[in-house]
């Protein structure tokens, strides 16, 4: 069984420096890796991506990350990833990566997606230059993440993305931003590749679970939304992704 920890929008600045380390304190005890689902920052800062690298040094297990909308507002995106890397974690924009878990392998592909909408209420890309750029930029980083989904050998296969690869996680949001949400077309690379699961953030209203129409269950992270430090779904065992039937596990504040 492989254990994963989760969490999005962790949202690190200046006056919760500090804060969100304290509640990793035992994390190696309940997961083997930790994923976070992008908004690892409050404002985009290159300052700030270096406070959330301190956060996220020698956890005691793996991280894994993609960047959020916030991760990209004060143009330092590279920034950021650069203070991420050098303080050991993995960053993942159209990639993927394989972490050996007590003999077992965990495949990880990450993007961080964007908007569009969902069937039957999304956009196209028609019409004016600026509509056609968001929809192309969506229709290019899912077929990113969908080459890197498929590109992995692993016994358990997962996708991370900050923006919502389905509605059924939004539910509690506004309906008219769900297209400012997520696209359904990052569920339809991930069903194409037969994953064990996705984690995205993003929608701090959501709800926590959905599916996919192929099946794949999908997890809302986002830390509003879990309400805990970081919630852990267990891959390749009993009880499907839960590791509780109470889904109260992971740790706490």
């Amino acid at each position: 069984m492989i254990r994963v920890a989760a969490v999005g929008d962790i949202h690190v600045g200046e006056d919760v420096r500090g804060l969100y380390r304290n509640r990793l304190t035992g994390i190696a005890d309940d997961a083997d890796i930790l994923l976070v689902a992008g908004d690892l920052t409050q404002h985009g800062t290159a300052e700030e991506g270096r406070m959330v690298a301190e956060e996220l040094r020698d956890i005691g297990v793996p991280v894994i990350a993609v960047l959020g909308n916030h991760d990209y507002h004060s143009d330092a995106e590279t920034e950021i990833t650069k203070a991420l890397q050098d303080a050991g974690v993995t960053v993942l924009e159209g990639e993927s990566t394989v972490i050996d878990c007590h003999g077992r392998r965990l495949g990880v592909a990450g993007a961080k997606g964007f908007g569009g909408g969902f069937a039957g209420r999304c956009g196209s890309d028609f019409g004016e230059p600026e509509m056609k750029a968001f929809i192309r930029h969506t229709k290019a980083t899912a077929a990113r993440l969908g080459e890197a989904l498929g590109a992995l050998d692993a016994d358990a296969r997962v996708a991370l993305t900050h923006y919502a690869p389905v509605k059924d996680t939004l539910d509690g949001e506004p309906p008219e931003i769900y297209p400012f949400l997520g696209s359904y077309l990052l569920a339809e690379v991930m069903d194409r590749a037969e994953i064990d699961l996705a984690v995205h953030g993003h929608a701090h209203r959501g709800v926590e679970k959905g599916i996919t129409p192929g099946g794949i269950p999908v997890r809302n992270a986002a830390m509003p939304v879990i309400e805990r430090a970081y919630a852990v779904y267990c891959l390749g065992g009993p009880g499907d992704v839960e590791c509780a039937t109470d889904d109260t596990v992971g740790a706490t504040a």
